[in-house]
């Protein structure tokens, strides 16, 4: 699985005026961005270079068979494939063929270092590692859910798409975000080059509607330090419960 704790560093990728770029982009619209509407769209993320290299790295992972069915944690008997149809690799970013995934990553970890004490009150000090997601079509989405209901540690997701020509008349595969408390509904069409960023909580229930095209995303997802730890105590206390019972 990809819930490894992995730290979250700057990187020296990209040189210095991409780094101004963060911070200014952190500074003047995801920071405001997410405290105000717990949604932000950053389009032309990467450009189109780094970008398309992304995309051949992910082709790649898809066309060598990496990619397995993505699965559900829930005690439900309903098959896992009508809940969510993607097949899933989890990527460090650091394997050999990875290296503008792990550009990626860097990247988006920069935004989030930058953001450092103002985004919510979390404290945030690690991710997963990348998720790279693939709907094959044939209408496969997923169901609305919530990547974190329950307070497994998880507090901003940030999806980067890599769907050159997407025409969602067409493809569908659109991402529907129905914010708590709110009457609009946030449609997020999965463009190539764009970096979807939201709260991984109960605010943000969502879903990706049936894609007719093959569909590419990666995700990652970073912690709240706090609610980590207790999350992890939480399963220790489970787990030791659970030996009691079988002994």
């Amino acid at each position: 699985g990809g819930e490894r704790l992995v730290g979250v560093r700057e990187t020296g990728q990209g040189g210095t005026v991409p780094r101004m770029q963060s911070r200014e982009l952190v500074n003047k619209y995801i920071v405001p961005c997410m405290n105000c509407y717990g949604i932000c769209v950053k389009d032309n993320f990467l450009g189109g270079e780094l970008g398309g290299q992304v995309l051949l790295e992910v082709l790649a992972l898809h066309r060598n068979g990496i990619l397995k069915d993505g699965r559900v944690v829930s005690p439900l008997t309903v098959p896992t494939r009508s809940i969510r149809g993607d097949k899933i690799a989890w990527v460090e970013g650091t394997e050999p063929d990875c290296a503008g995934i792990g550009q990626l990553m860097g990247r988006i970890d920069e935004l989030i270092i930058y953001s450092t004490g103002r985004l919510g009150n979390y404290e945030i000090n690690g991710r997963t590692k990348a998720m790279v997601a693939c709907y094959p079509g044939h209408g496969t989405g997923y169901v609305r859910h919530i990547d974190n209901p329950n307070g497994d540690g998880r507090c901003v997701t940030c999806i980067y798409y890599l769907n050159r020509d997407w025409d969602v008349s067409v493809h569908g595969g659109l991402l529907q975000i129905f914010p708590e408390n709110r009457s609009e509904v946030a449609n997020i069409e999965p463009l190539f080059d764009r970096l979807l960023i939201f709260w991984s909580d109960r605010r943000n229930p969502h879903e990706v509607k049936p894609a007719f095209a093959t569909r590419y995303a990666i995700t990652v997802w970073y912690f709240d330090g706090k609610e980590r730890i207790e999350a992890k105590e939480r399963f220790k206390r489970a787990t030791a419960q659970k030996a009691l019972t079988f002994d």
